[in-house]
Parts: structure tokens; sequence; C-alpha cells
């Protein structure tokens, strides 16, 4: 009677933990089923249907003592969880719930995963949940919810530190935003990851730091570090040309150049700066001009007179510009406005007609 008892009792037992692993063999089965059936050819809501249901099959798994501590049920959960956290565009709420579910099931699953079997299921659904929140921050992007795209831009680069695409979007939404000094942080951290276009966005940083930040110290040692990046770049070279001048240091500005034309002299953008420091001395004198009182003839003609003679020292400089980059429009622009200035006709129309033809 014992051993009738003892043989039914061991029956149960095993019964029941197979039971349990059941459990574990329908949700694989169910992901089985649901890899095919959620390929994007059925109704959004079917598909979270199947989903879901996946994750029910989890539920008693995770649920009972028996098989809460296999990994299996763990990383079928995860898998499930991050596909319903990417698929669903429509309920974020949901989605989000989704992407906390797959999270917990990740951690619990790799701690008990000690033999690694379930590896390649786990990095599933971590990749999974990356997708879906990028693809969730770039539908709130194009909805033009740029706050909620932004905290799913940095919830991405807190994930992902390496992810310089990452950066440059969160870049791109902060500046949307008009949050300069988020901006202005994401497209740093991009061009100290060595992003494939750093120079376009050194350009942004610079531009944003001096006229929106209105930040001197700061953009001045920004646009350093991009001249020394990208020496022959003809935007960085003007605007430190432009800031040498603003500080009223154009020798500083023309030592700079002559040092880089040197080194260079066939380089149209170094000539074009030299140009540009002699013919904004020549601006500044203009304005000065203008405020002069007609009556007094002495003054204005001795303003003109140094007027002419940066005009003179900038024509050269702005000619060879020219020569060397026939396409620099703003080359010829500058020499249309010295030729009319100096009423040279010839030159003039000969300018004029050049311009006219790149235009078209």
């Amino acid at each position: 009677m014992k051993k009738v008892l003892l043989s039914m009792l061991f029956l149960g037992a095993a019964t029941y933990a197979n039971a349990q692993k059941s459990e574990v063999t329908k949700a694989k089965n169910a992901w089985t089923v649901a890899k095919f059936a959620t390929n994007g050819k059925q109704p959004l809501d079917a598909t979270l249907k199947t989903l879901e249901d996946g994750v029910k099959t989890t539920d008693n798994a995770i649920a009972n003592e028996k098989s809460k501590d296999m990994p299996e049920a763990w990383s079928y959960r995860a898998l499930f969880a991050s596909r319903i956290a990417f698929v669903d565009t429509v309920n974020v709420q949901n989605a989000i719930a989704n992407e906390k579910i797959a999270e917990d099931a990740i951690t619990k699953g790799r701690a008990l995963d000690t033999k690694g079997a379930e590896k390649e299921n786990f990095t599933e659904a971590e990749q999974t949940l990356n997708n879906a929140l990028r693809n969730r921050a770039i539908v709130a992007y194009n909805k033009k919810d740029f706050k909620s795209a932004l905290e799913y831009f940095n919830e991405i680069t807190a994930k992902n530190p390496q992810d310089t695409s990452t950066y440059v979007n969160a870049g791109v939404t902060a500046k949307q935003l008009e949050n300069y000094p988020e901006m202005v942080k994401n497209f740093n951290k991009a061009i100290d990851l060595n992003y494939k276009d750093s120079e376009s966005l050194y350009s942004e940083v610079v531009a944003t730091t001096f006229a929106q930040l209105k930040d001197t110290v700061a953009g001045s040692a920004l646009l350093e570090k991009a001249i020394a990046k990208y020496p022959e770049d003809k935007y960085f070279i003007g605007m430190q040309t432009d800031l040498y001048i603003k500080q009223g240091n154009v020798a500083k500005s023309q030592e700079m150049l002559t040092k880089l034309i040197a080194k260079d002299d066939k380089n149209a953008a170094y000539q074009y700066a030299m140009g540009d420091t002699y013919y904004k001395q020549a601006l500044d004198l203009q304005v000065k001009r203008n405020k002069i009182d007609a009556k007094n003839k002495k003054e204005f003609e001795t303003v003109t007179t140094k007027m002419t003679g940066f005009i003179d020292q900038a024509l050269p400089y702005y000619k060879k510009a020219y020569e060397l980059d026939p396409k620099m429009t703003a080359a010829l622009e500058n020499l249309k406005i010295i030729y009319a200035f100096k009423n040279d006709t010839v030159n003039y129309e000969a300018t004029k007609k050049l311009l006219d033809a790149q235009k078209k």
C-alpha cells in the first residue's frame, strides 16, 4: 500500500513539474507563431492581440515556483513585451508599460541564465527595445511633439552613450525647442565621438554659442578647436576674422592669415579672408562717413581717402580668391561693389556678367 502511495506521489510530482515546464513550452511555441503573425501584414490590433496572448503565457510560468527560475520563461517574456513596445505606436503608454516589463524580464532572466543558453533571446529583446525607443522618438518628432522626442532621444543616449547619430537627433530636436544649451551639449558630444559630419556640427555650435548664448569666451574656444580641426574651412576662418575685427584686433587676424597664406597661397579661403580684413575696415569707415555733416568736406575727404586705401588693399586678395576658386560668388559680389565704388565701369560690367552667369 505504501509502495502504491509513493508511486502515486512520485507520478503526481513529475506531472506537476512537467505541467509547469509546459507553460514555458507554450511560450516558446507562441513566439514561433508570433514571429510570423507580426510581420506587418496584419492589422495592428490583431498583432497586439497575438503578442499580448504571448505575454500571458509567460505570466503563468513566472508565477509558479517550479518554473519562475527558468531563464526561458523570462527570455520569451522579454521577447513578447519588447515587440509590443516596438509595434504599438498608437498607445504610447502601453508601449512604455511593456518596455518596463521587457526590461525587468531581461534583468531577471540574465541573472538566472548562468550558462548563457538564452543569451541570443535577451540580446534580441534588448535590440528591439532600442528600436522601439528610436521609433517612439522619431514618431514624436514627426508629430512635432519635440518635448517628448527630446526626452526619448536623451533616454537613448543615456543607454547607448556612444551613439553619435542620436546625439545629433537630440541636438536637432533641442534646436526646434530653442533649447540652445541642450543643443550645444548634444552636438558637442557627437563631435567628441568623431561624428562623420563634425564640421557642420561645429558650424552650428559656434554660431549658436555666439548668437543665442551670447558667450564670447566659449564661442572663441570652440572656434579655435574648429579651425584646428578644419583649417581650410572658409566659414570658420571668416568668423574668426570677424571676431578679431570686432575686438579691434585686425593685426591679430592679419597675422594669422599671413601665416596661413605663407603655408598655402593657393587657398582661396585664406585670400578671401585677408581681403575681408581690409574691406570690413572700409565698411566701418563708410558708416562713419555717412554720419559726417555735408558741410565738413575736409573730414569727409579724409575718411574717404582712408576708406579707399582699405578698399585698394582688399582688391587684390578678392581677385586672387576668385582666380583660385571661380565658384566663389562672395568674392565676385565684393569685387562688383568695389568696382562700383571706384567708378570702374569696365570691370564692374565684366564682374556683373560673371555673377549673372553663375546665378543661372
